[in-house]
């Protein structure tokens, strides 16, 4: 292996039970043990063992969101509306970015434990061939995890050196970006595509704001908002890896996910 693959997602949870009932209900994720599968995407969900406090806002470093791809946004809504307990981070429903900006439609929300989420629909003409060829349902599986970053060039060469590739770097803005984040007019973010090996999903995107400036504030260890991502990255050993902002891996050096501790 030369390069880096994300094999899963770990969230922490105060109540593993009503999170794996939600990520069912809203989104038909099927039940896995304590875990979950959205598609070909696996999600581990462990015990939080602190409150956690406000969730982060989406300049903050301790942000970091799981974006589900969706074949149908109305539909994908429904779903949501006819499901309790979750809040809109977004400020008037689902936005059409601009073209300048991926041309993509959007969702931010979080769940009953306050996961920050995301819908994201791809233009009909540029639906990348992996949700092509997807299952059938509104929700159709995790594209990326996106993460707050303050310095992008640092956690560039941060995850260089895990086997990520850059794929793409773009400048989001507009009322519509404002509006998506819940951030307000003026809201400006590089968004920098990280790449996995083979262009496995999900991959890894950086959001680093430049307006408002980003806000140092790691999500604390414990917390519900102390997402791992699980991975294989080329040349690492088993175990806990940080990035300059406090997110946080496991890295299996190429072992099996359930080897992972909790």
């Amino acid at each position: 292996m030369t390069g880096a693959a994300i094999l899963g997602v770990r969230l922490a949870c105060r109540d593993v039970a009503a999170v794996r009932a939600f990520w069912v209900t809203a989104f038909g994720a099927v039940a896995n043990g304590e875990g979950l599968r959205l598609g070909p995407q696996r999600l581990d969900l462990v015990p939080a063992t602190e409150a956690g406090g406000a969730p982060p806002l989406s300049n903050e470093t301790g942000f970091q969101h799981c974006a589900i791809v969706v074949a149908d946004m109305d539909a994908a809504m429904a779903r949501l509306a006819a499901t309790t307990g979750w809040s809109p981070i977004s400020e008037s429903g689902p936005e059409r970015l601009p073209e300048a900006s991926g041309g993509v439609t959007a969702f931010k929300f979080r769940d009953p434990e306050g996961h920050p989420l995301e819908f994201l629909q791809f233009p009909a003409t540029r639906v990348p061939d992996a949700w092509g060829r997807a299952r059938a349902g509104p929700c159709l599986g995790i594209d990326h995890s996106a993460i707050g970053v303050a310095e992008a060039e640092r956690s560039i060469a941060f995850y260089r050196q895990l086997g990520f590739r850059l794929a793409s770097r773009q400048i989001n803005r507009g009322p519509e970006q404002g509006r998506l984040d819940g951030l307000g007019d003026g809201t400006v973010v590089e968004v920098v595509t990280l790449a996995c090996e083979g262009g496995s999903r999900p991959h890894l995107e950086l959001l680093c704001y430049q307006r408002p400036v980003p806000v140092a504030r790691p999500a604390r260890d414990g917390s519900p908002y102390a997402t791992v991502l699980v991975c294989e990255a080329a040349g690492h050993e088993a175990g806990p890896v940080a990035d300059p902002d406090g997110h946080r891996f496991w890295c299996g050096g190429g072992g099996s996910q359930s080897a992972k501790p909790n």
